[in-house]
């Protein structure tokens, strides 16, 4: 299988080795940016373009993985759509509409789109969600999920206002609570936004809002107050709480653990997620990213849509809760 990464910034190089690490070592990588294909060729030995173009008429490729900042994520994707390739995106926040339009095409076609759900792979997420299927606290009531991490530390290579998550249409906090939402609902369903409360609390020099907290309805009454902040420093934050009607569920991100008791057996069961393996200047471990990339090549290979788990339409409607909730923000 060829691969071309379309972006070779921190996500693309991330998408490189996943590719090797499956076996996979025929990618070539397109960036605009001169130091980024440098870098990539000189850190992988990889073939880059400067112009697409190229890169799909020369290299042409069976899939493209698309690593760019989210305002680009529909032009490569249509791109690729219309030359019958398949394609990889990361987690999108803009351009909902084009995203919908894409779903509709690409369902009348037999061409993978591919919308990455990647924390639907971590091992907190997976075990919290078998967890709760298995009814190990009983039926869920509520939950409180807290995101925090300080925005200078997600690229210290680079300053934040070179980077996307500095722009108000892209910014951190607003791509990471619809990334949140894509395993949260895969969890507990699809909610109702209930609040919202964004804001601008720090003096990080980004025109964007810092923190989101949302309070929403999931189904069967199930009550849950989401958090996303880009604050939290010196450490990363990630935690989760479940009450249910006979126990209680911790899920720990940077503790590598998930923890829960019930009435029938009140001494805390510890159940142990490994830390993974992490690649230098990188915060989270590679696998969750290489299953994702897994099921995405397979599907490439057998022709199967299904075996990707994550649709546009999921995606879309991920988003139309984001703007609810913004809209929620905003009093309206």
């Amino acid at each position: 299988m060829k691969c071309l990464v379309v972006g070779l910034g921190s996500m693309g190089k991330r998408r490189i080795r996943n590719l090797r690490a499956l076996g996979i070592h025929d990618v070539a990588g397109f960036d605009p940016r001169a130091d980024r294909r440098d870098e990539a060729s000189q850190k992988y030995g990889i073939a880059t373009h400067a112009e697409l173009s190229s890169a799909l008429e020369g290299y042409a490729p069976d899939a493209l993985v698309i690593s760019t900042p989210p305002q680009h994520h529909m032009t490569y994707a249509w791109a690729s759509f219309e030359r019958g390739i398949p394609c990889f995106i990361e987690a999108s926040v803009v351009e909902a509409d084009r995203m919908l339009a894409l779903h509709h095409a690409a369902a009348a076609s037999p061409v993978l789109v591919a919308p990455s759900c990647t924390m639907r792979y971590f091992p907190g997420p997976k075990k919290v969600k078998e967890l709760v299927r298995a009814g190990v606290i009983g039926r869920p009531l509520s939950f409180n999920y807290y995101f925090g991490q300080y925005l200078p530390d997600w690229h210290p290579w680079e300053r934040i206002e070179d980077f996307y998550v500095s722009n108000r249409e892209t910014g951190a906090c607003r791509e990471i609570v619809p990334f949140e939402l894509t395993w949260l609902n895969d969890v507990f369903g699809e909610p109702e936004p209930l609040a919202c409360v964004k804001a601008k609390l720090s003096d990080l020099n980004a025109d964007i809002d810092d923190i989101y907290h949302c309070v929403m309805r999931y189904p069967d009454g199930v009550l849950a107050n989401l958090t996303v902040e880009v604050l939290a420093r010196p450490r990363a934050v990630q935690d989760m709480r479940i009450v249910g009607t006979e126990g209680y569920l911790v899920f720990d991100a940077h503790a590598h653990c998930v923890r829960y008791a019930s009435v029938a057996s009140p001494e805390w069961t510890h159940v142990d997620l490994g830390a993974g393996t992490v690649e230098a200047g990188y915060v989270y471990a590679e696998e969750p990213y290489v299953a994702e990339m897994r099921d995405f090549t397979e599907a490439v290979r057998q022709r199967n849509k299904g075996l990707f788990p994550n649709t546009l339409l999921d995606d879309y409607r991920v988003l139309q809760m984001l703007y609810r909730l913004e809209a929620l923000a905003a009093g309206s």
